[in-house]
């Protein structure tokens, strides 16, 4: 991202930003404690907080003062002077006390005035500000201190700001108290709400009187401008406005939190170019990406309602490319993109400008770098040896750092390997912090593609040889049992002579350094080739070189065919009724869902004819899930218990039940998929029919049940009558940033912490789950106090004593499950997904041992991939808002100069000699864990996943 290059001063002013005032600020700081610094490390110190600065978005934006300086103290503690931060925010608070005391004495004299938008100034009135806020205070009266906001108000305004300032300036107050009541998200959504409307519509025009006339008419005429200025396609204007007007529900605007609003406000909605003022409001935003998804539908009014219906009330969310695109003159709306690299330097090069392209428009890449022949082998041309893999990626790295997705968010990428491949050792150490960074890709993701047989000779303590495919080349095109046979030919090829470059070792061996580097770098992800293949509906097409950028798409790659995943998700949290799954809304929400997907196929914008190929060639989508954890909050089930196995089995069961019949009813209307005979759908093989087919493959059991609740056979003899529209139809993403838009917990995994703090392009706030506290209220439990307690306990309720433990079981954090039953819940889920899931491993310890088990756990499952490796934070920081002469403090010393927090690499059990576990620092990367001073609460910072494609 680039450094900003302007700043909001506190009379909100404009000005130059200039790092220098930064590194004078802390100069000034230090020497008045008389703290002595080099000026070296000042300017890294500086660096660090614009580096911090420039990561807050993906959108170009003006940082304020306050939000500079809330970074500058983070650095100044990351560096280890926490008495100088000390200082430091005692510094801020006193000023804060004097520019309060100066605004107070100018409202109590009716001297301070605040800017309308027509320019001219009139007496502030804080009664105003008591009314704006009280109108959206409606149903939520009993939880809202409406006098606390409106004081507090009165601390951040300043002589002359202007009105729409003081809105935001509301809004951020009420955004500060959402840590006592989600009722305080509610009312800070509502008022953004407001402005934006007020936006939309005209904030010189708008009349409330005619509101919702004025508003039903805006939709037509902002549409019209949007297409005038090129950000929407001419193809939008073909619609009936009147009957799409007339169908938006303003009220819906209700079901947003703060966050899913001002998430839609930043990044989503469509801005004119040179005001940046919206042209849509939430439901706007809605019905725009339900007109795109049914431009090419006959009856396409009915549709767009049909579809605007579905996602307007969070029942089924899109992916973000389809949310950001859709309606444009160029709609991408796909998530992203598999590609394989050919053992050439004119493809190698093409895939980098591929990739470019794909990066350029929103698409997350998958790249299968396998078939490059490894380091010292010959290229017979050139008469000179190769350099192997290692330095492609670097360049691979630096395509990915280059491009700006969408303008919106910058370019991802992980780089497939697998694990027979001579360069796999360097492969493994591509994330390290330290060695040649010639040799290292720190913008870019890497995955271990993996055999089974690896695993099998894991296990058994045997060898394993590495080889290059330029003498291998039948290796990465093969999978299963012909895998097996083809790779101990060659070993015994390799002993006989007749193949030149090879490396023998123990597998254990290298087993160890994949799981050390995982648990320093949180790199390379593990991923499994055969189950990826052997379930693979699409088996007679080709063969799966890798998964995805977030490893949850298995498709067919090849020099002509880049894979295309098109994705969105069965919001779970709003098909729970009574304590019950709602099976008919399930069932509707799929049908239409899955429409939805396979209208993407034909709409989408292909940035390469590879990726068009292929799409047309084999249609599929994966339809996933999200709000997994709401559901079992709203169902009184455990994440930890076979409640929640059995639940995630039957109600995945349900979608992919759901989801084969939609496919199947779009081929009668539609025709099947292109590619479709032969397939194993056609073959009458689903993907639960495939278990049998990996425990034969392998050799070994499965430990998963083929057992269902329904009766399947109607499905079969549909598919067998019409065949399928899509070759693939469910894979399960993450979905962070949409997850976020719609208010509940992403994708399939547990919640991470009951309280954290939520980082964005305005700051910091804190948030508790909201299930927690409506627990605690009913129980009378909910007060200041105990938020005070949660914060002390970073949000476990584990140690809380009055809490009671049915209460603590159902709201156990992620590190506190046993990641045994999320892998469990995964497997079984998996049984009925055609393709996979992102199932990250969240580990809290140190023992190699344990790590090694749960990664061996999960290939016995079947399971086809695994995303990051998730470790906690070793240390912690001062929770400065709690009260530690009360609580007493969770600091085991005072640190008074900068130290290095160590933890030890994990040492796989299977080492023949015990030996010597080597100590690292910085375990895994920034990124994938908590910053040990995230905040003053020390309270865990959420960050967005890397991969939003997926989302």
């Amino acid at each position: 991202m680039p450094t900003p290059k302007t700043i909001k001063k506190r009379t909100g002013d404009l000005v130059p930003f200039d790092e220098q005032k930064i590194t004078n600020v802390m100069r000034k700081a230090f020497a008045a404690q008389e703290v002595p610094i080099e000026e070296s490390a000042l300017e890294q110190m500086t660096n660090r907080v614009v580096a911090k600065i420039s990561e807050r978005s993906d959108v170009e934006y003006v940082p304020t003062v306050e939000q500079v300086q809330d970074i500058v103290e983070l650095v100044i503690m990351e560096r280890g002077y926490f008495d100088m931060a000390k200082h430091f925010i005692l510094y801020r608070f006193e000023h804060t006390k004097v520019r309060t005391a100066k605004v107070l004495e100018k409202i109590e004299e009716g001297t301070l005035v605040v800017t309308k938008r027509d320019g001219t100034a009139e007496p502030f009135s804080l009664e105003k500000v008591r009314t704006a806020i009280m109108h959206q205070t409606k149903g939520i009266e009993k939880e809202i201190n409406l006098e606390e906001i409106a004081n507090q108000c009165q601390t951040e305004i300043y002589d002359g700001i202007k009105t729409s300032d003081v809105s935001r300036s509301i809004i951020m107050v009420i955004r500060s108290m959402i840590e006592k009541d989600m009722a305080y998200s509610r009312l800070a959504a509502r008022l953004l709400v407001n402005e934006l409307n007020r936006e939309a519509i005209g904030a010189d025009t708008i009349d409330y009187a005619r509101l919702d006339e004025q508003y039903r008419a805006t939709f037509e005429t902002n549409v019209k401008k949007a297409v005038t200025l090129k950000k929407l396609d001419e193809q939008m204007l073909a619609f009936d406005f009147k009957k799409l007007s007339d169908a938006l529900r303003p009220e819906r605007d209700d079901l947003f939190q703060y966050l899913g609003a001002e998430t839609l406000n930043e990044r989503y909605l469509i801005k004119e170019p040179q005001t940046k003022e919206t042209l849509e409001t939430l439901q706007f935003f809605w019905m725009r990406v339900a007109m795109g998804v049914a431009l090419n539908e006959s009856k396409k009014e009915d549709r767009a309602i049909e579809f605007y219906e579905m996602i307007s009330t969070f029942r089924f969310v899109p992916s973000t490319p389809t949310l950001f695109h859709s309606g444009m003159p160029r709609p991408q709306l796909s998530s992203c993109y598999l590609n394989v690299v050919e053992d050439d330097l004119e493809h190698i090069f093409k895939v980098y400008g591929d990739n470019a392209q794909l990066s350029k428009w929103a698409g997350g890449i998958g790249t299968s770098w396998s078939n490059l022949r490894g380091t010292g082998a010959l290229i017979k041309k050139a008469g000179i040896s190769s350099q192997g893999v290692i330095p492609f990626l670097k360049i691979a790295n630096d395509v990915t750092v280059a491009i700006n997705r969408s303008g919106r968010r910058r370019g991802a990428t992980c780089v497939y390997l697998e694990t027979w491949h001579y360069d796999i050792e360097d492969f493994l150490e591509l994330r390290k912090n330290t060695g040649d960074e010639r040799r290292r890709t720190p913008d870019m993701n890497t995955a271990n593609w993996i055999p089974d047989l690896f695993m099998k000779r894991v296990r058994d303590d045997r060898e394993w040889t590495l080889f290059s495919p330029d003498e291998t080349p039948e290796l990465h095109q093969n999978y299963g049992r012909k895998f097996d046979e083809l790779y101990e030919n060659y070993e015994a090829k390799a002993d006989r002579g007749e193949i030149t470059l090879f490396k023998r070792i123990k597998a254990r061996a290298l087993w160890k350094k994949i799981l050390s580097m995982l648990f320093e770098t949180g790199h390379p992800w593990v991923t499994f080739k055969d189950p990826s293949n052997i379930r693979s509906p699409q088996d007679h097409e080709g063969i799966v070189h890798s998964s995805n950028l977030c490893t949850e798409i298995t498709l067919n790659t090849s020099a002509t065919e880049t894979a295309v995943c098109n994705l969105g998700w069965v919001n779970l949290s709003q098909h729970t009724l009574g304590g019950m799954l709602d099976r008919q809304k399930i069932e509707e929400t799929v049908s239409i869902a899955m429409r939805m997907l396979d209208n993407v196929i034909d709409l989408n914008f292909y940035p390469t004819i590879e990726a068009q190929n292929s799409n047309m060639r084999h249609r599929p989508v994966g339809l996933g899930v999200g709000g997994f954890q709401d559901a079992l909050y709203e169902l009184d089930i455990a994440f930890d218990s076979e409640k929640c196995v059995q639940f995630a089995d039957e109600c995945q069961e349900l979608i992919a039940y759901h989801a084969i019949v939609t496919s199947a009813l779009l081929a009668q209307e539609r025709g099947t998929y292109p590619s479709f005979k032969g397939s194993k759908w056609d073959r009458g093989l689903f993907p639960v029919d495939t278990i049998a087919l990996l425990e034969e493959e392998r050799g070994e059991e499965i430990l998963v049940t083929r057992e269902g609740a329904l009766d399947w056979s109607a499905v079969r003899e549909l598919v067998k009558l019409h065949g399928m529209r899509n070759s693939n139809t469910m894979a399960i993403a993450p979905t962070a940033s949409t997850s976020t838009i719609v208010g509940c917990t992403p994708t399939i995994e547990p919640m991470y912490k009951n309280i954290y703090v939520k980082s964005n392009i305005s700051g910091d706030f804190t948030v508790v789950n909201p299930f927690l506290i409506n627990n605690l209220k009913e129980l009378n439990l909910w007060s200041e106090k105990m938020l005070d307690k949660l914060k002390y306990h970073d949000g476990s309720v584990a140690d809380i004593p009055e809490i009671p433990e049915n209460i603590k079981a159902k709201y156990k954090e992620t590190f506190e499950i046993d990641m045994h039953w999320i892998l469990k819940a995964a497997a079984y889920r998996g049984k009925w997904i055609d393709q996979s899931q992102s199932v990250n491993i969240f580990f809290h310890g140190s023992s190699g041992e344990e790590l090694s088990n749960l990664y061996m756990y999960a290939w016995q499952l079947g399971l086809k991939t695994t995303y990051y490796l998730r470790t906690q934070a070793a240390s912690q920081a001062e929770k400065s808002t709690v009260d530690t002469g009360e609580y007493g403090s969770t600091h085991t010393r005072n640190v008074s100069k900068r130290e290095t927090v160590t933890e030890r690499v994990p040492e796989p059990s299977m080492i023949e000699q015990p030996r010597p576990e080597p100590i690292i620092s910085a375990v895994m990367a920034e990124k994938e864990r908590p910053s040990p001073v995230a905040t003053k609460h020390n309270l865990y910072v959420a960050q967005d996943a890397i991969c939003e494609a997926c989302e």
